[in-house]
This record gives structure tokens, sequence and C-alpha cells, in this order.
């Protein structure tokens, strides 16, 4: 009986069991790991802090529209909501970011209407594209106006006809600021230049919240920017406003003409939107267009956004397409005419 028993221990202890175990104990663990990956694959969105890009430095229009935005969405999602400002490029840098980021819905853009026109600006500059705008998909729009020229309080310049008589008869005396090339500052006042036949010199900064700085401290003449950026400069009687590229009046700004009131055929809106990469699955754009549309209705966020002089214009997602679809097409061409900066 004792041989007979040392010669079962030996055969229960023979490598041939102690690699059979190990094999099992490996499929146990691949299995088990696999469960947890379809757990995480299938966890409840947004399991984690949020990202949202705003492409330009602090003090513009996509920071102030994102900002009280963000923290709606935080509270309505139940995760933070962090804004990064991500600058350079007119705002291509931070939108080619967030166009090649992870298609997970924890990285978005709260976007201007240059991003519609930053890719048409790379083939004019035969430049590589720093991203597709089919690399990117709309979520919601929350504000669209028109954007506004303004002077400084002290300058000569009274009225939009004082202005662009002034520079018609000097061409290239007068400068204006921008928050970059082909950006939303920079655009209409081209049009302008091309509708009145006039000649000003460009002078970017990489976000509007410096060109107003600029502006303030004399180093540009003029800049065109959202009603939200400079309203409050403009009460405060350090700025002047003369004209908008809009129809009608604004309510922020009633008693500025529009251009075209003026006689001049133009019109730019500066709008600001929500989007995700392409790719991103489509319970998780849901949640997020759910959301988006009860930020916009957000007592808080409809105060803070109309404080700095920009009304709620929401459009939801299908909307919204169709309007950043259309809104590229006019842009290419205006970019085309503009040409080569």
């Amino acid at each position: 009986m004792p041989v007979n028993s040392t010669r079962r221990v030996r055969r229960s202890c023979s490598p041939f069991s102690l690699s059979r175990r190990h094999a099992l104990a490996r499929a146990a663990a691949l299995g088990l790991g696999a469960l947890c990956s379809m757990a995480q694959a299938q966890e409840a969105y947004p399991a984690r802090p949020i990202t949202l890009v705003v492409p330009f430095p602090p003090g513009g229009v996509a920071d102030t529209v994102g900002r009280p935005v963000a923290e709606a969405l935080g509270r309505l999602l139940g995760q933070p909501v962090v804004v990064e400002n991500k600058a350079g490029a007119g705002g291509g840098v931070g939108m080619a970011q967030v166009a090649k980021a992870r298609p997970d819905g924890y990285t978005l853009l709260m976007a201007l209407s240059s991003v519609t026109i930053i890719p048409e600006a790379d083939k004019i500059l035969e430049r590589s594209p720093m991203y597709q705008l089919n690399q990117l998909v709309p979520i919601a729009r929350f504000t669209a106006d028109p954007t506004v020229l303004v002077v400084r309080a002290d300058s000569p310049w009274k009225s939009a006809r004082e202005f662009m008589a002034y520079a018609k008869g000097k061409p290239g005396a007068l400068t204006f600021g921008s928050s970059g090339n082909y950006g939303t500052m920079h655009v209409p006042i081209e049009m302008l230049k091309q509708a009145s036949g006039t000649f000003m010199v460009h002078v970017p900064y990489t976000g509007a919240g410096p060109a107003v700085v600029g502006l303030l401290g004399g180093q540009v003449d003029a800049l065109a920017t959202g009603p939200s950026t400079i309203v409050q400069h403009v009460k405060s009687g350090r700025l002047r406003a003369l004209a908008h590229w809009g129809e009608g009046r604004l309510a922020a700004l009633p008693e500025v003409p529009s251009l075209k009131e003026l006689g001049y055929p133009v019109g730019f809106s500066q709008w600001a939107g929500l989007f995700a990469p392409a790719g991103t699955p489509e319970p998780v754009i849901a949640g997020l267009r759910e959301a988006a549309k009860k930020a916009a209705e957000d007592e808080r966020v409809v105060r803070t956004i109309l404080t700095a002089g920009t009304p709620m214009q929401y459009q939801d997602a299908p909307e919204f397409s169709r309007f950043v679809a259309a809104d590229a097409a006019a842009m290419a061409g205006v970019v085309r005419r503009i040409g080569k900066q």
C-alpha cells in the first residue's frame, strides 16, 4: 500500500499534470479578460471625464459658449466635461486634434464656422490638410451670430460710412486683427474688402481674445468678431460698433446697422457648435444629442450666453448637419475668391 500510494502521488505531480493545470489557468485568465473587455465595451457612457476642446485661447466666442455648455453637459451626463483650449492655425490645431481622436465620445469639439473654411484654405495653399470635414460629426449648434465691425471708441470714425471712406481714400492705411488666416474674423473683412474695393492690412492673432486685446491696445485699427466677444467693451465705452454682417438689427446692438443696409452685399455668421470624431458609436451620439438639447434649454447656460450678447440659436444634429454642409459650400467659394494669403 505505501508503494502504491507513492506511485499515485508521483503520477499526480507529473510534468504532464502541471502543464495541464497551467493551461487551464491560462484559459481561465483569458476568459476572464475577455469578459472584462466585453463589460468595458458595454459600460454605460460616460464612465470617465470628457474633454471638450476649444480650438482658440480663452476670451473668444468658442470659449464663451463652450464653458457654460461644458458645465451643463457635465451635470447632465454625470461626469466632468473639462474644457481644453488648444489654439493654433486659426483653430486648425484643435480641430485636427479632435478629428483624429479616438471616436469613443471622450474627446469633443466646440468649433466655430472656421471648421468649414480651413479644409478649403488648405487646398488653396496647396498644403497637407490638417483634417477633413467628414472626420467630424455635427451634434448640435448653440449660437449663430453675425460678426460685428468694431473700432476703438477714441478712433476718428463715428460710423461705418466714415470708416469705409477712409479705407477707400487711403489704401493700406488701416489694419485689422483676426483669430488667424481664413478664420471667422479674417474672412468677413476680406468679403467686405472685395465688396467695397478697399485694401486693409491683415494682422493675425492666435484667437479672438488676443485680437480684441490688440485692438484695445492700439495695435490694430479694427476687427470683426461675434457680439459676445465685444458687446461688454461697447457698453463700457471702450469700443465702438460700426456695422454688422447680418440681416436687420441685432438684439444686443440695436442701433448698429447691417452692412447690407449701407449698400455692401455681404453676410457672415459666426456660429458655434458641438462635434465628435467620425465613427463615434450611435448610442454615444444619441446620448450627446439629448444632453446638448437639455444644455441649450438650461436656464444658466442661456442666461450666461445672453449676458455676453448672444441669444441661443439651437439646432439638433440633422438640421445642424444640413446647415454645416450649406455653410461649407458657401465658404468654399469665398475662400477661393480670397485666394492665397
